[in-house]
């Protein structure tokens, strides 16, 4: 057997000779230059990481909560209607949201929601209902139909206000960026409940009003008008509920006031390329017999400057505007008013009101004069 204990000596010069040579040159194995790139590498694939973490996160569906009553919920098919529009349009980052699901409508479409048929905005209030239902939630926006069943009971307007701000309050300790859609109540007129016609038109006129001095820039309310251009005798089935049309005409106006929402920047208070918020009050001035005097106040309660305004004023059992200043006035064969800005009223800052008046004749019948009021702002 061959010894191996022992290093041959013809190896050693050679041996010696690498030694040198490793000596000489020094370590090559991660000289600095190259620790650097792969220094610089792995913070890039770091940095790169958290951008898609965080693009991730700012991807996430807003949440829409549909909130109210059986006119939302049972079956609701507006909702149908609304999330298929709002996904053809390209709102396909859109999450609905509530406690209850589908409850009826057949179409396909995100059927949860909050409308709980037969349920009083009043008794949610009063029982402090809405808080478990934002936790399980979490909604970013609130589309809201709310009251019809106040109505009906014969529940006072300032009332159902003080409700209305106590369910605001909620979804703002929930979220203090919520953003809320509120919809002036489209007509009733059921054979069991002969005043509630008229009762809707004094509730949906106390609205904007509310809505102007609830509102903030971090948590915008917008008020939308599902009354005009409503009817109970096509669009409802019973005098209260919608039919398809009823549905329709539901869905499409809530669209373009939520499609602003989802449009605007997450906590963006606004700026000149959004639509502004625009509220409208209604006071009577003078009574007298077969007519009275009126005045609506206009208020850009957007952070927009507005550049011009139009409003509409939908008068109480069959009163017919007459006269106007301060505004343009246009009247419709159902009677409804459309009034428009005048050269010298039409810019608006944040925050900031006109007001024009009116005259109304009115059929000898009628009792308290009220109106319906709504408005849209033109951004400067």
């Amino acid at each position: 057997m061959r010894d191996t204990r022992h290093v041959p000596l013809r190896i050693i010069p050679l041996l010696t000779l690498l030694g040198t040579l490793l000596l000489t040159a020094g370590p090559t194995l991660a000289p600095p230059a190259a620790a650097a790139t792969t220094a610089t590498a792995t913070a890039t694939a770091t940095a790169t990481a958290t951008a898609t973490a965080t693009a991730t996160m700012a991807a996430a569906p807003v949440r829409v909560m549909p909130l109210g009553d059986s006119i939302t919920g049972s079956p609701g098919c507006w909702r149908a209607l609304l999330w298929n529009r709002l996904q053809s349009a390209g709102y396909t980052d859109v999450d609905f949201v509530g406690t209850l699901s589908h409850q009826g409508c057949a179409q396909a479409h995100d059927g949860d929601n909050e409308g709980h048929g037969g349920e009083l905005v009043t008794h949610v209030a009063d029982q402090d209902l809405l808080p478990g239902r934002l936790a399980a939630t979490r909604p970013d926006i609130v589309v809201m139909h709310f009251g019809t069943n106040d109505v009906w009971s014969s529940v006072s307007p300032d009332r159902i206000l003080t409700a209305y701000t106590k369910l605001v309050g909620q979804m703002r300790a929930a979220d203090p960026d919520m953003k809320i859609l509120v919809a002036q109540l489209i007509p009733m007129n059921p054979s069991q409940c002969a005043a509630c016609a008229r009762r809707v038109v004094d509730f949906n006129a106390h609205i904007p009003e509310w809505a102007r001095t609830t509102s903030t820039a971090r948590s915008p309310i917008t008020v939308v008008d599902q009354w005009t251009g409503f009817d109970t005798a096509t669009d409802t089935y019973d005098g209260v509920h919608p039919s398809a049309s009823g549905d329709a005409k539901i869905a499409a106006r809530w669209y373009p006031a939520l499609a602003a929402l989802l449009d605007a920047d997450p906590g963006d208070p606004g700026d000149p390329g959004d639509p502004a918020v625009c509220t409208a009050s209604f006071r009577t001035v003078s009574t007298w017999q077969g007519g009275y005097q009126g005045e609506v106040t206009v208020t850009n309660a957007s952070a927009s400057p507005a550049s011009g305004w139009t409003a509409t004023v939908v008068p109480a059992d069959g009163a017919r505007l007459t006269q106007l200043w301060n505004g343009t006035l246009a009247t419709g064969a159902d009677g409804t008013a459309t009034v428009t800005n005048a050269t010298w009223n039409g810019t608006l800052a944040p925050g900031a009101s006109t007001a024009f008046g009116f005259i109304a004749r009115t059929p000898a019948s009628t009792g308290d004069p009220a109106a319906a009021v709504t408005c849209t702002t033109r951004t400067a």
